[in-house]
């Protein structure tokens, strides 16, 4: 069977892989920019970025895994949280309202043909009190996430309602995925 490589340093994308019975041969990150292009739509950002990453790793002969979860309100695009403001700010954005959840999948086969799949999940939160938007942020579970938030964890008590696909919110669709893993291996 061809070798598979998942271009990402994700441990939740390693443990949603694992749910399904997939383990990589490797792990290489992929090291890309992802800045925001002018004018980008969510929807596309998170494609690029997943096809880029999956052109970024060298695997020669291998099947090359790469996502990115973008997570949007509207048409802005919300960071993958760095410090306690970029955080609030995010939390302050979610609160009471749905956004949108866009995870990229691209897979580069041994033949070097990329396949790619967007998933597009619909997430709603409750109000979040003063209280709730603190404890979280103490709380550190937001550092590095899209949106600010992970919804596998204490997050996940916040959320109404999930419209769409739940694993890739947390980062990877897996349904896509086995099938794009699948279609590039025969």
């Amino acid at each position: 069977m061809t070798r598979l490589v998942l271009a990402s340093a994700s441990p939740r994308r390693l443990a949603l892989l694992a749910q399904i019975g997939i383990t990589p041969d490797d792990v290489i990150a992929a090291d890309i920019d992802e800045t925001p292009l002018k004018d980008e739509t969510p929807r596309n950002l998170a494609l690029r970025l997943a096809r880029q990453k999956a052109e970024a790793v060298k695997a020669d002969g291998a099947v090359v895994l790469a996502a990115d979860t973008v997570v949007a309100v509207g048409r802005r695009v919300l960071p993958k949280a760095e410090t306690e403001a970029e955080a609030r700010e995010c939390l302050r954005l979610l609160s009471g309202r749905s956004h949108r959840v866009y995870t990229g999948v691209a897979v580069r086969t041994a033949g070097l043909e990329i396949r790619t799949r967007l998933v597009e999940t619909r997430v709603a939160f409750k109000v979040l009190s003063a209280a709730e938007v603190e404890a979280y942020i103490a709380s550190n579970e937001w550092r590095g996430k899209a949106g600010g938030y992970a919804a596998q964890g204490l997050a996940g008590r916040y959320i109404t309602s999930i419209i769409g696909s739940y694993s890739s919110v947390i980062g990877l669709p897996l349904y896509e995925t086995a099938n794009l893993i699948e279609s590039a291996r025969s």
